[in-house]
């Protein structure tokens, strides 16, 4: 998800979204561990999706 879509958002999106995408990062990762995956670099694009979420969600709660 890129920057410009998540600043369209609402806030109520943006914490749902984060939810979800933490979740499935767990059930990727738990995957991986048991076997590899055949494009482990799902887990680098949900993980930085996670924090672009999480960081637009501090930057609205401080202004």
């Amino acid at each position: 998800m890129k920057q410009s879509e998540i600043k369209e958002l609402s806030t109520a999106d943006l914490q749902e979204n984060l939810v979800t995408l933490k979740k499935n990062y767990t059930d990727l990762k738990m995957a991986h561990a048991i076997s590899p995956l055949e494009n482990p670099i799902q887990l680098r694009a949900l993980r930085k999706s996670v924090a672009r979420i999480a960081t637009e969600l501090t930057k609205r709660d401080l202004q």
